[in-house]
């Protein structure tokens, strides 16, 4: 199985200037643990995750005044769409994290997460009557 067939396209796109409480509060309502930062005068993109919140409230920064520049990762590993399942497996593992960006043609495509590739490997779930 590919990469496309794991991912989710639906790609939440913030800038760089957005607070972590407002990157927060659009990763809940679209129900995502990451977004792509897309920052222009860096350079490209990189991306923010619940981990790096989670990391800036932990250590008493201000949600609501804190910029996700400072929290993005820019030094991102990117997949393609025809990579398998257990490419995309190996870079998370080899690099320690838990999404992927996918650039199909230079733009995000998709994000694949480890939760899109569990769910593809594992058997679905069935009812089991009481």
């Amino acid at each position: 199985m590919l990469v496309r067939d794991a991912m989710s396209t639906v790609v939440l796109t913030i800038g760089p200037t957005h607070t972590l409480r407002q990157a927060a509060a659009l990763m809940a309502a679209r129900r995502v643990g990451a977004a792509v930062v897309l920052d222009p005068d860096a350079g490209g993109i990189g991306i923010l995750t619940e981990r790096d919140i989670l990391d800036s409230v932990g250590l008493g920064q201000n949600p609501d005044s804190e910029r996700t520049h400072a929290h993005t990762t820019n030094d991102v590993v990117f997949a393609a769409p025809t990579w398998t399942l257990e490419e995309a497996a190996h870079a998370m593992a080899h690099g320690g994290f838990r999404h992927l960006i996918v650039l199909d043609r230079g733009e995000p495509a998709g994000i694949v997460s480890v939760r899109d590739i569990i769910r593809c490997w594992a058997p679905a779930r069935q009812h089991v009557p009481a």
